[in-house]
């Protein structure tokens, strides 16, 4: 059953730089808070919402009436359409999935720095038309960290702001290494040419857009930081206006070093002396040296690949978390599906709502994914940290009868906190992580000529990182993904801080491949901190069990539960929703949700011809472009 008629290709021909800096300023037009579809139940409500850990970056409203593109050839999809529309270019030009993606992460570096970056971290996962690749340019700790790193001199944690602002919270970058390890194998255009967009928009100027200038008026820290006040700020010490030409010189001049030296020219010379010099004389000085820029490699590891249902899924293995979570989800749910046949998710096709979103998804959808999503986060957070450091059993965490197992402890009420089971083959102990995770991110999608793809998810960790910002760029804040408190009771934190480890993320990007053709049917992920893996699981449901279109899975209104109360997206839920939730047992808690997510799916036009599909997320303001 298709939830939502396709609708024709929202944008036909070349859109030229000059319309895409237009449709930035039509997004303003567009943004706004939606209207209220109805509140929680009272009872439990501002609990619920208290527990969760802030949003990685604040919303900037929904954008109704966003439609599915097509296109033939190739398609990329970006947070931001001039992102987009270089990738879209490279891609015109022959270049690779990864090419493409290469000029979209230096294009976001520029026009959203709040969020990614080349002074932070990414995980591609890619398919080159034969087999799947993962591709870890996760940040690590330096050589000078310890386990106590975030702890007071009274051994209690800092709060998160203390570890976040200044160099304490900064990892040795790893994105360009992992964009460079995957473009020595895949790439056909020429390094230097993929940053030329990049570099002419940061020389010409870009406009501020809506959602950058929400980032930068509800930053609290921003004007603290010498270089990001000088750069976003007007005289008056507030934001500069959306629609403001904005200009980064020193961007431009970094990027075309990078251009011509590669990855070495951040990682060595003046530009690496300028990082350790700026995250060492931070007022929250951190330990990072030019060894370790010298010595940073990104790997290439195994994907994690399960099957579901007549799909095959995979995704990015330790030190995400991402990949295990959403096989288990979806192992899980296969399940208990096969248990009691009243679980069949095609059977709970999302209902037609006056809301932005136009569907919710039906009470019994929403238990059983949050049910199982409970089970996921539990294990996550007492098994899951970087492979290299702590023994990770991914066979026994995703292992099809250890799943069953864990569906039959799901009922009709909700178990409100599960905890974490036993996988076959477990043999080492750690303590559960309690940390709160926040974690601002960007995805971007993208697929070729020859039917390549990718999937990255980019990051520099909370919005606008550490605040330090070096050379145009801005420095993540990676390192307080790590677990604040190393040991409890005696045990372990399996995503303690650790001297060259990397920490534990839930970034999902992920790739679906139909097990009977071998065809890739979707490229798919988001950002948006812990809340990533709900996210990616109700657009994976979305699209292979209710078969919607690729725009209205994206649309739906987020929902889950991170091992808390069960989450609603604020503004796009009926109060039914939320009142046969809360007669099951749910803690409900309305809230933000504001994702990103990107996708692109193999399907057949309305004129029946097999073509691209994608779709990008209108609670930001990314688009998809294809030929």
């Amino acid at each position: 059953m298709a939830i939502q008629a396709y609708s024709p290709a929202l944008w036909r021909g070349p859109l030229a730089a000059a319309a895409a800096l237009a449709l930035l300023g039509a997004c303003s037009t567009q943004t706004g808070a939606p209207p209220a579809a109805g509140a929680a139940p009272a009872a439990s409500a501002a609990s619920a919402v208290a527990a969760l850990p802030p949003a990685p970056e604040v919303a900037s409203g929904y954008r109704q009436g966003m439609t599915t593109t097509f296109a033939d050839r190739h398609m990329a999809a970006a947070a931001n359409p001039l992102a987009t529309e270089a990738g879209r270019k490279i891609l015109r030009d022959g270049g690779s999935a990864i090419d493409a993606a290469i000029a979209m992460q230096a294009v976001l570096t520029l026009v959203e720095p709040q969020a990614t970056g080349i002074g932070g971290g990414a995980f591609i996962m890619y398919w080159d038309g034969k087999r799947v690749q993962a591709y870890d340019g996760r940040e690590t700790a330096p050589a000078g960290a310890g386990e106590n790193l975030f702890l007071r001199p009274d051994g209690k944690p800092m709060s998160f702001s203390e570890g976040q602002i200044g160099g304490r919270s900064v990892g040795t970058p790893g994105v360009l290494r992992a964009l460079e390890l995957a473009h020595r194998q895949h790439g056909r255009l020429a390094w230097a040419k993929l940053f030329q967009p990049a570099i002419e928009l940061a020389e010409k100027g870009f406009p501020i857009s809506p959602r950058l200038y929400t980032q930068i008026a509800a930053d609290k820290f921003l004007p603290d930081s010498p270089e990001l006040a000088a750069y976003f700020l007007g005289p008056d010490g507030k934001a500069k206006p959306a629609g403001t030409m904005l200009k980064n010189p020193a961007l431009a001049r970094t990027l075309r070093e990078i251009a011509r030296r590669g990855p070495n020219a951040l990682y060595a010379g003046p530009v690496a002396a300028d990082i350790v010099r700026q995250v060492n004389g931070s007022a929250n000085p951190g330990s990072l040296s030019l060894a370790d820029l010298r010595d940073y490699r990104a790997k290439e590891r195994v994907p994690v690949c399960s099957d579901y249902k007549r799909w095959k899924i995979c995704g990015m293995p330790p030190p995400s978390s991402g990949g295990i979570a959403i096989a288990q989800m979806l192992g899980t749910l296969q399940a208990l599906e096969a248990r009691d046949p009243k679980y069949a998710l095609a059977a709970m096709t999302p209902r037609q709502v006056a809301s932005p979103a136009g569907f919710e998804p039906t009470v019994d959808a929403v238990h059983a994914v949050s049910e199982v999503g409970r089970q996921a986060y539990a294990d996550r957070g007492l098994y899951v940290a970087d492979s290299d450091f702590v023994p990770v059993n991914v066979a026994g965490l995703i292992d099809r009868d250890y799943l069953a197992q864990r569906a039959a402890l799901i009922g009709d009420r909700s178990t409100g906190k599960a905890e974490p089971g036993v996988p076959p083959g477990t043999r080492v102990a750690f303590a559960p992580d309690r940390s709160p995770p926040r974690v601002s991110t960007s995805q971007i999608v993208a697929v070729d000529n020859a039917g390549g793809a990718i999937s990255m998810t980019t990051t520099v960790e909370s919005y606008f990182g550490s605040h330090l910002m070096v050379r145009g760029f801005v420095l993540n804040n990676q390192l307080t993904d790590f677990s604040f408190v190393p040991s409890e009771n005696g045990k372990p934190v399996a995503n303690r801080v650790q001297a060259g480890k990397r920490p534990r993320s839930s970034m999902a990007p992920t790739l679906v491949f139909d097990r009977e053709t071998g065809k890739l049917a979707a490229t798919v992920g988001s950002p948006g901190g812990s809340q990533i893996i709900e996210y990616v699981s109700k657009t994976l449901v979305g699209l292979l069990d209710w078969n919607m279109d690729v725009q209205a899975a994206i649309n739906l209104p987020n929902f889950g539960s991170r091992n808390g109360p069960t989450e609603l997206e604020a503004g796009l839920v009926s109060p039914a929703l939320a009142q046969g939730l809360a007669a099951r047992g749910h803690q409900v808690a309305q809230i933000e949700m504001t994702s990103g997510t990107q996708a692109i799916v193999r399907r057949q036009r309305p004129d029946g011809k097999w073509a691209w599909a994608g779709g990008a997320d209108p609670r930001r303001e990314g688009v998809a472009l294809g030929d």
